[in-house]
């Protein structure tokens, strides 16, 4: 325990009233509508109706905002503040306006009485703000309603910032989430020489929203031994006094710093190569602190019952507003605040000037800093189609010498992340650029592990997500490669991203910031020899569902077309993309020319695969890569044995291109989707993902009803690849059984087509059973020109 006092009295005496004035507007954001300095006795009117918010640990949040200041004025550091209790919204608006952040991005809120009370007003109230640290709140990258992600989005921010300190606020309730768990390793990829450094300061205030907290509650030798194997230095503040806890967390602060330049001097001057030992910060304080000690009789600080809103009857038990204005009058705003209502000048000091302070720091505005990348013309890397669908290429495998030259141009501002998948993706051109960032021991057998390594690979999606999240906002550049069936992992970090984005795009301060980038491979169609645990195309429906203006998936069906989608999608700002692309040999279909023009439409008519350029009897639709190649090769039977059927293959590669204009900024028209599919013939889809997906996107269309949609029905096990595609009805057979039975008319005058393809499933089906592997014939088919 740190028993130092490096404070004098003045800088103890005005520490403490910044810090009373920081707890003072939180707790007036809770509660009060009106009268915000208090200069009348608290009447019922004075209070909000509905009281939202959490003040439990919002104190410790101001205690540490405080003396964080101290250390930028003294040293002149670059610090960002991240709080994984993100529930303390109001201590991080409160310091933000106590800086003049605040004031200075909402210009209706100023720094008077007038500005306090609209401060107040807004805080969870019908068109004010969140209660949480949201995209709202100035100087924050990290949205507080979901836990567990704050200690990787602070590793994310400081890779490749080497002047940056991100300190992380870990509540001891979001310690127990198995993200924040495995988050504690990031400190084996942080590179000493050019990343930044990491403050990790978990808040032990005790309790959750009604239990206590593992760490809380186990002794301090075992708590500080976990740490010490995590590869952390831990430094312990702990006590209820004020002024002793205030002395203890200077020395600590000071201390952790001096540590933090050490290791820097020592890689970067001296050339001390190894992993370093990091400073981190246990601070334990009362939950709840300096709040009402009890209510109604029962212990309300230092106990669960503080964690939301301590006094929550205000305006109808006279006893609880009289101890609301006890408690609020025991900050003595009289002599934190002048006549104006502006905070005292010699406090207003107290914090850092101009981007100094944490609240206008531009890391956490990442769009300002946000650099173009250098992207090579795609064409370079194209993928030679003499005639479509008679050769055949590795996607993923084209698209790594791509990325192997995006990383090599951009060296300092783009990352690649994947949990130990790159080779497995057939991404590996890119280690002819690079290495994979590892800073823990390395055995002669390794490969491709080095400290400045722009791969970061490790066995957890959690990490991979929330490192580029925390990369990407704070204004650099990146893409997220994983196997389709377990990207779900991050189900709930996406929605938080994306939610992000959203906010934030309606905020004129707020700059874009470059999308999140998603390749999604080893993909259902792909997964038949680990079978149906492998086997889940449902991150697509998850993505879809989010807000319209954020999100795009993408299926391109070919190694160009890959090339294109990734090309667009990296230079993109401010969206979540998703592409699936499968990484085994699959034939191409495009030349570079067309796949670029065709990615740019979305979807459109592939007329060297149908058999009419007029008005045709069924619409063979597609999205996916194996989907894609089914189609075609159900094409291709018709056009053989139904030579007089107007068959129209319409290739998707936006599927947000299904849904009409009004519902996404990438919808079609009616019009033109009219003219893709028409407005009254059979359309057969053959579609990567779940099928009831394309008829969601789709409904509002004219000829709804005459789509009929093939895809993954969870007919998944241990097979061969077209085994999978007939379990699930969506091969070449079925397809063409599809067309029989939906155009008119075909239904008896095709009816030995339609016996031949029922017996060609049988015999495929017989062939892997007794060889274990699919009919040559299958897997070898190309397209013909000539019948």
């Amino acid at each position: 325990m740190t028993t130092t006092a490096p404070l004098s009295d003045v800088e103890l005496a005005q520490l403490d009233a910044y810090w009373r004035a920081a707890n003072y507007l939180s707790v007036g954001q809770i509660y009060l509508l009106d009268n915000p300095l208090l200069r009348q006795p608290l009447r019922p009117e004075h209070v909000k109706p509905r009281l939202l918010g959490h003040w439990g640990t919002t104190p410790g949040l101001n205690l540490l905002y405080a003396h964080l200041n101290r250390v930028i004025r003294h040293r002149d550091s670059d610090v960002v503040f991240i709080t994984g209790p993100g529930h303390g919204g109001p201590g991080l608006v409160a310091n933000t306006y106590l800086e003049g952040t605040y004031s200075e991005v909402y210009t209706g809120i100023g720094e008077d009485v007038d500005g306090l009370r609209k401060l107040f007003r807004q805080f969870s109230f019908p068109g004010g703000i969140p209660s949480h640290v949201a995209a709202e709140t100035p100087g924050s990258i990290h949205e507080g309603g979901e836990l567990g992600y704050a200690l990787v989005h602070a590793f994310g921010a400081a890779f490749d910032n080497p002047d940056l300190v991100v300190a992380a606020v870990v509540g001891d309730g979001e310690a127990e989430t198995g993200p924040l768990a495995a988050s504690w390793h990031s400190n084996k990829f942080l590179d000493p020489v050019r990343d930044g450094a990491v403050l990790p300061i978990l808040h032990l205030n005790g309790y959750k929203i009604a239990n206590p907290t593992v760490l809380a509650r186990i002794p301090q030798q075992e708590l500080e031994s976990l740490f010490t194997g995590y590869g952390y230095l831990p430094i312990t503040v702990a006590g209820d006094d004020p002024a002793n806890v205030h002395q203890q967390l200077a020395a600590a602060l000071d201390d952790a710093f001096d540590q933090i330049g050490a290791i820097q001097r020592a890689a970067r001057t001296d050339g001390e190569t190894g992993r370093p030992v990091w400073p981190m910060i246990i601070l334990r304080t009362p939950k709840g602190w300096t709040g009402p000690a009890e209510v109604d009789g029962v212990k309300v600080e230092g106990t669960w019952r503080s964690h939301q809103v301590p006094l929550s009857e205000t305006r109808t038990n006279p006893d609880h507003l009289a101890a609301l204005e006890r408690w609020l009058r025991s900050y003595r705003p009289d002599e934190l605040f002048d006549e104006n209502g502006g905070l005292r000048s010699d406090l207003r000091a107290l914090a850092p000037q101009g981007y100094r302070r944490m609240g206008a720091n531009p890391h956490a505005n990442g769009g300002v800093l946000l650099r173009d990348l250098d992207l090579p013309p795609i064409q370079d890397y194209a993928v030679e189609v003499g005639r479509p669908a008679a050769e055949s290429a590795e996607a993923t495998r084209v698209l790594g010498t791509f990325l192997r030259d995006v990383i090599a141009r951009n060296s300092d501002n783009f990352r690649l992340m994947g949990p130990d998948e790159t080779a497995s993706n057939r991404l590996s051109a890119v280690f002819d650029a690079t290495d994979k960032a590892w800073l823990a021991d390395v055995s002669p057998d390794d490969e491709h592990l080095a400290p400045g390594g722009r791969v970061m690979e490790v066995l957890s999606e959690h990490l991979c997500q929330g490192w580029l999240e925390g990369y990407l906002l704070t204004g650099r550049h990146g893409l997220f490669s994983c196997y389709e069936a377990f990207v779900h992992i991050v189900d709930s970090m996406l929605n938080q991203h994306a939610k992000w984005l959203s906010s934030s795009a309606r905020l004129d301060w707020r700059r874009p910031v470059a999308s999140l980038n998603y390749l999604l491979t080893s993909h259902v169609w792909r997964q038949d020899h680990n079978g149906a645990s492998h086997q889940d195309p449902g991150f697509i429906d998850h993505v879809a569902n989010k807000r319209p203006e954020v999100v795009r998936v993408y299926l391109p069906p070919d190694a160009n077309t890959l090339l294109s989608v990734a090309d667009h999608c990296l230079r993109s700002r401010q969206y979540v993309n998703v592409i699936v692309a499968g990484k085994q040999p699959a034939l191409t279909y495009l030349t570079m020319d067309e796949a670029i023009a065709h990615c740019t439409r979305g979807a459109g008519i592939w007329e060297w695969a149908s058999s009419t350029t007029g008005e045709p009897d069924v619409v063979l639709a597609c999205a996916g890569d194996i989907p894609t190649l089914e189609t075609l090769a159900a094409a291709d039977i018709l056009r053989r044995r139904l030579p007089d059927l107007g068959v129209r293959v319409v290739n998707v590669v936006d599927i947000m291109r299904l849904q009409p204009e009004s519902e996404h900024p990438h919808g079609l028209s009616d019009r033109d989707f009219d003219a893709l599919f028409t407005t009254d013939k059979p359309i057969i889809f053959a579609y990567h993902g779940y099928p009831w997906l394309i008829h969601r996107l789709t409904y509002r269309h004219t000829n709804h009803d005459q789509l009929h949609v093939r895809g993954f029905k969870e007919r998944g096990t241990t097979t061969t690849p077209f085994d999978m595609v007939m379990l699930n009805d969506l091969d070449r057979f079925h397809l063409v059984m599809d067309v029989i039975d939906r155009v008119p008319g075909l239904g008896s005058s095709a009816a030995v087509l339609r016996q031949e393809m029922v017996d060609a499933r049988l015999a495929a089906k017989h062939y892997t059973r007794e060889y274990g592997e699919d009919d040559p014939a299958i897997t070898g088919w190309t397209w013909e020109r000539d019948i």
